[in-house]
């Protein structure tokens, strides 16, 4: 197989499913490439969209939240005559050509516009071609159905009726789970992984992270459980690209021998196999992660739109706890430092669930059918 993974920019989840897509099919011998979806249809538009939902998670979340309501109840604007779908599908020429040029035989769309672009590609220039959406998030997202596509890799078999209800053909619709890199499926020993990062064995890790672009109120969070934390409790605070928000906190708690302030990782799995529980807001890729490691969130509710029906989910299944505001959120943090038979239901709650490697899965289904 020759597979296109057309990802887009907003947001490191979708770029991470892409690379772990891209992984899976590659460790089996497929040829497998990604490529930004919008930059097809223009670079300065690709990077425009990037500074503004990076900008709107941190500064404006209220704006991604009204943004996401009003696609979910106004779907016409995904309609082909509408303008916002002839901007986001203005591309067709060039992804053909790429498509052909690179003989490529697969597509798989990790995000809505990507699947948009490919559906009106494929109505001007018409080709053998299959093609696939994958979820990143635990609901169907608006104008994921106008993709028309020939697979939906969904998150969970309860969200089927979702997405029939979209007007999905129920034989197109495969429960895999949302892809995350393979180490995510493998869980080290809590005291061993707390050695190599350095912490001591028998304190109480509480790792926090907020998504890659570090929004949220991790200051705020960070100068709350500071101040209530005693000598047998750690915490990390991951600030991803948010360089400002790293030097801040360095500024403000950068003495503190249990505070450690980290900018972008790349031990990610090594940081969630130390942690005795995980405060981040609840993006698809987090939660899927952290789910992969049967591994207690307690979830902040920093932008909602589609993430907080990943927060409803984590909670309704026993995996995690939520709050509104800061210091209930640190309150409840501190809680379950507390409560250990908490922490360990929460764990039993999220080994219960059918985990299994997304990405193998919808490699193993895309390459045994025929175009």
């Amino acid at each position: 197989m020759r597979v296109l993974v057309l990802t887009c920019n907003t947001g490191g989840g979708h770029n991470a499913c892409a690379a772990a897509l891209r992984d899976a099919f590659t460790e089996n011998g497929h040829f497998c490439e990604v490529a930004d979806a919008i930059g097809f249809v223009s670079e300065k538009l690709s990077k425009f969209l990037d500074w503004g939902h990076t900008t709107m998670y941190r500064h404006i979340p209220k704006l991604f939240r009204f943004g996401y309501g009003f696609a979910e109840k106004h779907p016409a604007m995904l309609e082909d005559d509408a303008a916002v779908y002839k901007l986001l599908t203005d591309g067709t020429k060039e992804l053909c050509d790429y498509i052909q040029n690179g003989n490529f035989d697969t597509v798989i769309c990790p995000h809505v516009f990507s699947g948009l672009l490919v559906r009106q590609m494929l109505r001007e220039y018409p080709m053998t071609l299959k093609t696939a959406f994958v979820a990143t998030d635990y609901t169907c997202s608006p104008g994921a159905a106008r993709s028309e596509l020939d697979y939906y890799f969904i998150p969970a078999e309860y969200l089927r009726a979702e997405y029939i209800e979209q007007g999905i053909p129920t034989e197109k619709i495969v429960a895999t789970g949302i892809p995350v890199r393979k180490e995510f499926y493998t869980v080290a020993e809590t005291q061993t992984a707390k050695r190599e990062i350095g912490i001591d064995p028998s304190h109480f890790h509480l790792l926090m992270m907020c998504g890659s672009m570090g929004c949220g109120p991790l200051e705020k969070l960070t100068k709350l459980l500071g101040k209530q934390m005693n000598e047998n409790m750690d915490l990390s605070i991951i600030c991803g690209t948010n360089e400002k928000l790293k030097d801040e906190l360095l500024e403000r708690f950068g003495d503190r021998s249990n505070i450690h302030i980290y900018g972008f990782v790349k031990n990610m799995n090594t940081m969630m196999d130390s942690a005795d529980l995980y405060l981040t807001k609840p993006g698809g890729l987090s939660t899927s992660e952290a789910a992969a490691k049967r591994l207690p969130m307690v979830l902040i509710d920093a932008v909602a739109g589609c993430e907080e029906y990943n927060r409803n989910y984590f909670v309704a299944v026993g995996g995690a706890v939520t709050a509104e505001e800061p210091e209930d959120l640190a309150a409840l943090c501190l809680d379950l430092v507390r409560d250990q038979t908490k922490i360990s239901s929460m764990r039993s709650h999220l080994q219960e669930l059918t985990i299994q490697n997304a990405a193998v899965q919808i490699r193993e289904i895309l390459s045994k059918q025929n175009i």
